[in-house]
């Protein structure tokens, strides 16, 4: 059987692997050299180098991660962040415009607005779900489309496949954070998306041990993002790198338990008189819901969020009197995680842009682990009660 014809387990546990295994180790080994015998014939991109993404952990842990995406090629990068930035200047320039969807992730968001500028560059921010704002923010100059497969922290699911056919017909590259889906649930490639990009610090190495990025896409288009990587210097050390790999092979395991807990712990909450709101997609009451079941695979992703009936105060008091979740930002390890959005991921954005994002001050994200579905209900129906919520 071919590599093409296994199952996404399989795939998580051996693609990129080497055969026979490097040293006999069947563990891939952390190079940490950074200096390396030149190969006849190399471009300078091509020599290896850890800056120049040439590593030999490096290139292994690229194989593994396009495999899991459905690429031809990968490239990891130093941070979610330099997956994002490094994309978007590979394809835009001075002068050009970008179409962005509103709901982006808060250090997305503050780049476009505050950095964007200085580089010359033009944004429009659509909603993603409105095919005429798009056609009306198109300009000669627009170069690409930005958005995410399940917006943070709101879980809207965009209108992704006509995003895909918007962005081909009219000749822009387009570009999907899939971080909070992640490939278990949904690979963009395979209706149209050009570049995937995730902050691998999340859920792909699973273990909040590390900080990395990842993009997949045509060799082509990797290709020249890794030039451009190469010389902005974002490049994964290799010991994030072999933890990175090392966190790959459990994460259909992972995100199955995560996945399953989410759903639970959204139905539980949509059903408590305490919560005003939960923002689910795996939830018959979410406005993406059809569309979200339509494209996932695997389930609906491991965060939710909600606002409790009793505003802000309630929310702090939910944060202050949970047992098992850790009130720390970030999301998609195997510990649950939970936060308010608006004094962490979204603090960079103004009271007033996050009123018109729907990101309130009681909002409350909550990221699931791989506890036991009963523990996670069981501590909320407790915190519930004692906060009076």
């Amino acid at each position: 059987m071919s590599e093409a014809q296994h199952r996404f387990e399989t795939l998580a546990v051996h693609a990129g692997e080497p055969r026979p295994p490097a040293g006999g180790s069947v563990v891939h080994p952390i190079y940490q050299g950074t200096v390396f015998e030149t190969r006849p014939g190399d471009d300078y991109d091509d020599i290896q180098y850890i800056r120049l993404n040439t590593n030999p952990g490096q290139e292994y842990l690229h194989g593994k991660l396009a495999a899991l995406e459905g690429a031809e090629a990968a490239l990891a990068t130093a941070s979610g962040m330099a997956a994002i930035t490094t994309t978007l200047l590979s394809l835009l320039a001075a002068g050009d415009h970008l179409i962005a969807a509103g709901a982006v992730y808060g250090g997305t968001r503050h780049f476009l607005t505050e950095l964007a500028p200085r580089l010359g560059w033009h944004v429009d921010f659509v909603a993603p779900d409105d095919p005429e704002a798009w056609a009306e923010a198109l300009r000669p100059n627009t170069k690409a489309f930005i958005v995410e497969t399940i917006s943070n922290p709101l879980a809207r699911v965009a209108d992704l496949v006509a995003i895909a056919d918007f962005s081909r017909e009219q000749g822009l590259a387009s570009v999907i954070d899939n971080t909070f889906a992640t490939p278990v649930v949904f690979r963009p490639h395979t209706i149209g998306f050009d570049l995937v990009c995730h902050s691998a610090t999340k859920a792909l190495n699973g273990h909040s041990d590390l900080v990395a990025g990842a993009i997949t896409g045509t060799a082509e288009r990797i290709g020249r993002i890794r030039a451009v990587l190469n010389l902005y210097g974002a490049s994964l050390d290799p010991h994030a790198g072999f933890l990175l790999a090392r966190g790959l092979k459990t994460l259909a395991l992972r995100a199955r338990q995560q996945n399953a807990n989410a759903l639970a712990l959204a139905r539980f909450l949509e059903g408590h008189n305490a919560i005003a709101r939960v923002n689910y997609p795996g939830l018959d009451s979410h406005p993406d819901h059809a569309r979200a079941a339509g494209l996932f695979d695997g389930g609906f992703g491991s965060v939710l969020s909600f606002r409790p009936a009793g505003g802000t105060p309630a929310a702090e008091a939910i944060l202050a009197t949970l047992a098992l979740p850790y009130t720390a930002p970030s999301l998609g390890g195997v510990e649950s995680l939970v936060t308010r959005p608006a004094v962490t991921s979204h603090a960079g954005m103004s009271a007033a842009e996050r009123a018109v994002d729907g990101i309130d001050d009681d909002l409350v994200r909550f990221s699931c682990g791989i506890e036991a579905t009963e523990d996670l209900v069981a501590d909320f129906g407790a915190a519930l009660e004692k906060a009076g919520a």
